[in-house]
């Protein structure tokens, strides 16, 4: 049974695709965004792609690459990110990551608000299509 820390090779890590060949520009908002750090980038033998990216955000990973359409498979094509998929940062102060992610090109989607549960919450659209949500405790 796994337990609730499991260091560097447990826990759950979003990987996304990001179409139009602009992973790399992705990057570069995610910086700027949510403040994310570059730990890997690994460019495709075409020269063009990258084919994987692995950033932190607020001490957690994700991964990301550009679209290769000749490894997905018959039949599969994506048109975005799947409807209902949210990535939920929990921040020390959700109106200062909004702002900032809202500066660098974010959409707001649902502005940030006390919600009945407890939290200052909000989503965001990011320009690749993806949906963030950005929350942080209400104190009591």
């Amino acid at each position: 049974m796994a337990t609730a820390n499991q260091g560097p090779t447990g826990g759950l890590t979003p990987h996304i695709m990001i179409l139009n060949n602009r992973a790399a520009e992705a990057i570069d908002f995610y910086k700027a965004a949510f403040g994310a750090e570059e730990m890997t980038r690994m460019a495709a033998e075409d020269g063009v792609r990258l084919m994987h990216a692995h950033l932190h955000i607020n001490g957690s990973s994700l991964m990301l690459n550009d679209d290769f359409p000749e490894y997905r498979g018959p039949g599969a094509t994506p048109e975005g990110p799947p409807a209902g998929t949210v990535l939920h940062l929990q921040v020390d102060d959700a109106d200062a990551w909004f702002a900032r992610a809202v500066a660098a090109g974010a959409t707001v989607r649902m502005p940030l608000q006390d919600m009945f549960w407890g939290d200052r919450y909000g989503h965001l659209g990011d320009p690749f299509g993806h949906v963030w949500s950005i929350a942080h405790p209400i104190a009591k």
